[in-house]
């Protein structure tokens, strides 16, 4: 994709000041600088694509990563009003169970990120999952509400090294023209795990109360964890890097460095403050009047996230369609859409303002992070870390922000700081066009 189509004046490559990493090639290929034209076709042609050889397990295996990482994420979310009850707290201070756990995953997802440049993202995968369940089934027996916040940021520490890893393994085994939709079924199981979860707590909550509720989110999370280190097919494509420190930094300033890198990140941490704050917000309100509704049909109205599931699974096809800025635009406006109608105090235009948030906020990320995989050329889970470190600070932010906002304004705050938040992706991506546009006219025409 040139840079007129993707609104980069450049794309990510080895910069003049950037340490080369190490490429040992793979024992059954020459090195590449020593490869016939035929023979690195045949090595590219070797990687996953919908239909061949590995590709259904690998999707089913990185689905149910996803499952169980957004099911751990945000196990605590549906029940922050049982939370706050048990422990005398305001929404502002339940919410960090929330909070703590996205921030411990946006602090350690660029140095799980490296682990798998040296170790391999399978192996990192692994072992941050087995990690995070460990942690879960600790979860319930929290003491108390710091203690539970601690269990809670440690669990998405170790999380960390599934969404990197993840992507920077789609990246290097499947082909490029399968990338977007490989990464949005990757999305769509982070979905289905952010509604299981949700929905199977509000249930088990209203009758056995939040711990036995986080409990069976951390035994259902084991099942999908050796599920997905028996499904995954072994990385053939993967190439050692470095640990060394100059090394990590030169890549990262790299990434930092790259106008459009900025902007994708910037946009996934917007995007994801609307989520964060929406969805950490939400059960309050519906628990509140004037809607009171039980805890078991609050959890049930995470079902919406079925609607992300299908709009981050199509994103590749929205993005053939409109493009990329205008996959975004059409995000953007369908999740302000959504938290206009929210606004109404009766349940159906709510449930229909979720839906709508919902399916922008998924389509929005799923291009966004798979545009971040197809622009860097080097480093990618480095690149994917960074996006996903600035994806999980927006999930605090919303989740911290939006809360207070509730708490001083109610429903109308929480509404202001997504519609602000919405605001910010379109101006990024109106930027994003200006430099496309600035890229063309500089490009020569070819005769």
């Amino acid at each position: 994709m040139s840079p007129a189509d993707t609104g980069a004046s450049t794309v990510v490559g080895a910069a003049p000041h950037a340490p080369a990493e190490p490429q040992p090639p793979a024992e059954s290929q020459p090195p590449a600088e020593l490869q016939t034209p035929a023979e690195s076709r045949s090595c590219a042609d070797s990687r996953m694509t919908p239909g061949g050889p590995g590709y259904r397990r690998m999707s089913l295996a990185l689905f149910l990563a996803g499952v169980a990482t957004f099911a751990l994420l945000y196990s605590t979310q549906a029940l922050l009003p049982l939370i706050s009850a048990e422990y005398g707290v305001a929404a502002s201070e339940a919410s960090w169970t929330v909070a703590a756990a996205t921030g411990g995953l946006a602090l350690f997802v660029l140095p799980m990120s490296a682990l798998s440049e040296r170790f391999g993202r399978r192996t990192v995968m692994t072992a941050s999952l087995a990690v995070a369940v460990v942690v879960g089934l600790l979860v319930p027996f929290a003491p108390s509400l710091g203690a539970l916040v601690v269990l809670r940021a440690l669990q998405g520490a170790a999380l960390a090294g599934l969404p990197a890893s993840a992507q920077a393994y789609l990246a290097e085994e499947v082909r490029p023209k399968a990338l977007v939709t490989a990464i949005g079924l990757f999305v769509a199981g982070n979905s289905v795990g952010g509604m299981s979860g949700r929905v199977v707590t509000g249930w088990v909550a209203q009758e056995w109360g939040w711990r036995a509720a986080v409990g069976v989110v951390g035994v259902v999370a084991v099942l999908c964890a050796v599920a997905f280190r028996m499904l995954l097919p072994a990385p053939e494509h993967f190439t050692p890097g470095s640990l060394r420190p100059r090394v990590l930094a030169g890549t990262v300033r790299d990434h930092l460095s790259d106008p459009l890198l900025r902007r994708l990140y910037a946009i996934g941490a917007l995007f994801m403050t609307v989520f964060g704050g929406v969805y950490t917000v939400i059960g309050y309100r519906l628990t509140e009047a004037p809607f009171s509704l039980p805890q078991g049909i609050v959890g049930s109205i995470f079902l919406v996230y079925l609607v992300g599931t299908v709009s981050a699974s199509t994103a590749g096809r929205l993005v053939g369609r409109l493009g990329r800025r205008g996959a975004l635009y059409l995000a953007g406006a369908t999740t302000a859409a959504g938290l206009l109608l929210s606004l109404l105090d009766s349940v159906a235009p709510v449930l229909l303002g979720l839906v709508l948030i919902t399916a922008g906020f998924f389509a929005g990320h799923a291009v966004a992070s798979s545009a971040v995989s197809r622009t860097a050329t080097h480093g990618r889970a480095q690149a994917s870390a960074l996006y996903q470190s600035a994806y999980y600070i927006g999930s605090s932010a919303g989740s911290t922000v939006g809360a207070t906002a509730f708490h001083s304004e109610g429903w109308p705050g929480t509404v202001g700081v997504g519609l602000l938040a919405v605001l910010g992706v379109v101006a990024i991506t109106v930027l994003g066009s200006r430099a496309a546009r600035v890229a063309a006219r500089r490009t020569p025409v070819s005769a």
